[in-house]
């Protein structure tokens, strides 16, 4: 998305305001008259400046309804859970460098996820932004070698830019990528997250002894650091938020996709199994076994997670939830059914408008 879509006209601006407020008061339970006493000053605001700054109590519930309306996501049970961290008074890259290592630190509270955003100063100009360039706070890196791809292949554009910055990583299997940071037109730099802030699981299987020497681990913290916010016409491009990790997205897709770690040829040969064949279902078998072992590795360290059972279970309670409170849910269907035996979820068997409602959470465009 183009930075100047982002920029609405002063109409569009109040309408929008008026919406998220009437929803956003209603379902705090506050009174019609605080609701218009608020939009008078709201409109005053934007008539003036363009644009209006929400108090704490807004900008909270705002960022746990963007949640509550992610189509995307399977894990929105907890949606009122959210902690919300405000930040908008920071406007050096060092300060918020530093607010978001403690949001790493804050959030993996030691293994037991706390889901949480960070959220930094509204974007009121066109060269006024704040940007994190990372996809994830925290990131392997990937390298490319003369013998091949080294660290994780999704990572090889931005490790080069980090290493274009003056980054210079171990060159292993699992780096952690630095923060990269920008506000408005200034060059964007580079800032390392110390080690004793980022938990990292080994991955082990019960019963494969071969497969822990293997030497595999993935951090334990999912920090989605390049969304914008946008709660009532005003928009946050710089807002991180994490939750806690379901087993497959690290099991199906970070180690196992082929066009990431590709795990699964290395498994199905400690299995023993014959891989010359689709027939033999050996990537399958393998996939399954891999996935048990994150399950077991994380819940073996004491840190959350969840397997794709039960987070069916609980966005089927989400589900009836939003429908006593006479809420309509919407999902993308494809993002929803888990990479795993969707077939045997409820999910797989629902259908879903994919109907963007706001508050909620878009794509940027990289920077790099």
């Amino acid at each position: 998305m183009r930075w100047e879509i982002l920029f609405e006209s002063k109409e569009i601006v109040k309408y929008k305001a008026e919406e998220f407020i009437q929803q956003c008061y209603a379902e705090l339970g506050k009174p019609a008259e605080a609701a218009a006493e608020r939009l008078n000053t709201i409109r005053n605001e934007i008539d003036i400046n363009g644009f209006y700054e929400h108090t704490y109590e807004e900008l909270e519930h705002g960022a746990k309804m963007a949640w509550r309306n992610s189509n995307r996501c399977i894990g929105r049970l907890f949606w009122n859970s959210l902690h919300v961290i405000d930040k908008r008074k920071l406007q050096t890259e060092e300060e918020i460098a530093g607010s978001l290592l403690h949001h790493i630190e804050y959030a993996t509270n030691k293994g037991k996820i706390k889901p949480t955003i960070t959220i930094f100063r509204q974007q009121k100009k066109p060269n006024k932004q704040v940007r994190i360039w990372n996809h994830q706070l925290l990131r392997y890196a990937g390298y490319e070698t003369n013998y091949g791809i080294l660290g994780d292949p999704a990572s090889i554009l931005f490790t080069k830019k980090c290493q274009e910055l003056g980054w210079k990583g171990n060159g292993t299997q699992f780096d952690i990528l630095p923060l990269v940071l920008q506000t408005g037109e200034e060059e964007p730099k580079w800032f390392s997250i110390p080690k004793e802030i980022v938990l990292e699981v080994p991955i082990h299987h019960p019963e494969l002894l071969e497969f822990n020497d293997v030497g595999l681990k993935w951090y334990a913290t999912p920090l989605i650091s390049d969304m914008r916010l946008e709660i009532g016409g005003i928009h946050y491009t710089a807002a991180p938020f994490n939750g806690w990790y379901m087993e497959t997205e690290i099991g199906a897709r970070n180690l196992a996709d082929p066009n990431r770690y590709n795990m699964l040829p290395k498994v199905a040969s400690i299995m023993g199994l014959d891989t010359s064949t689709n027939a033999t279902m050996w990537k399958d078998r393998a996939l399954i076994e891999l996935n048990l072992a994150v399950m077991h590795s994380f819940k073996e360290a004491g840190v959350s997670i969840v397997d794709h059972h039960t987070a069916a279970m609980q966005f089927k309670h989400f589900e009836e939830k939003e429908a006593a409170s006479c809420r309509h849910v919407t999902g993308e269907w494809a993002w929803l059914i888990p990479p795993i035996s969707p077939a045997t979820t409820h999910i797989f068997h629902q259908t879903y408008e994919d109907k963007i409602v706001l508050p909620n959470y878009f794509y940027q465009e990289k920077l790099y």
